[in-house]
């Protein structure tokens, strides 16, 4: 193959090659971090999701501290129901603890994930909880 062949293919390749779910997400999670700071006096709700299970927590990025932290897997969570269900309940634990600890307002990081379904689910039940975002 020489060199002009060898570029058209590389061009025609370009489009080709999609990013697969985990590096789409990471490319979008770093792209929504560096705007999004967790303060004390406003910290950031991290959200993490799996197949099976859903994570939160309250993260203070200046002191680099954890305020609160919430899953389906802790004990105070029914597991019976769908996901989204389950999902709206760690919402409001985490508003519960966050409340606790002394934090009222915060900023949303959906981490990578699009605003639909569970992650939907978990800051309506942080909103519910009494959290304002």
């Amino acid at each position: 193959m020489n060199k002009l062949e060898e570029k058209q293919v590389n061009q025609l390749n370009k489009g080709v090659m999609a990013f697969s779910k985990e590096k789409r997400r990471d490319k979008i999670r770093k792209r929504i971090r560096k705007n999004l700071m967790g303060t004390a006096s406003k910290p950031r709700l991290s959200v993490y999701r799996s197949n099976k299970e859903i994570y939160a927590q309250v993260v203070d990025d200046v002191n680099g501290k954890t305020l609160a932290s919430a899953s389906s897997r802790d004990k105070g969570i029914a597991t019976e129901g769908t996901k989204n269900e389950v999902s709206t309940a760690v919402g409001k634990l985490i508003a519960d603890k966050a409340v606790k600890a002394g934090v009222e307002t915060i900023t949303f990081d959906r981490g990578g994930y699009l605003y639909h379904g569970r992650v939907k689910s978990l800051a309506e039940g942080a909103r519910e909880g009494g959290l304002k975002f």
